[in-house]
């Protein structure tokens, strides 16, 4: 499975989300399955974590602040797991986020709440492509 790029033809994206806010997880599975993503979705760091381990995702969409593990220590820790992980946290503490020391992803892209759906499938659509 490793080496392979997973996102071939026919195959549907897959998308880890950690998010703890109900309502807002529920609204992101909907909107990224309608927008033909394959999304696997959790309330914590480390039930999501633990499914990383399990099986390879191409995106992992996290929420910074959670219980358990937060976002910043998820992300860097998916992409000790797999280094071709893209990371996309979403947050309502857009400054706070990513300072130079978190450990987070140098490359993590970071969506601030409230954002627009179109906004995140888009920039999802747009991590995803670039290979």
């Amino acid at each position: 499975m490793k080496g392979t790029k997973r996102s071939g033809h026919g195959v549907m994206p897959k998308i880890l989300l950690a998010e703890d806010d109900n309502d807002m997880r529920r609204f992101l599975v909907k909107a990224l399955n309608g927008a033909g993503y394959e999304v696997v979705s959790f309330d914590n760091g480390l039930s999501a974590y633990q499914r990383l381990r399990e099986e390879p995702f191409e995106l992992l969409l996290t929420d910074i602040v959670m219980p358990e593990m937060d976002g910043i220590e998820l992300a860097r820790r998916a992409t000790e797991l797999d280094p071709d992980i893209k990371v996309m946290f979403i947050t309502g503490f857009a400054a706070v986020a990513l300072n130079p020391d978190s450990n987070a992803p140098r490359d993590a892209k970071v969506l601030s709440k409230p954002f627009h759906l179109r906004d995140l499938v888009n920039e999802v659509q747009r991590m995803l492509q670039a290979a």
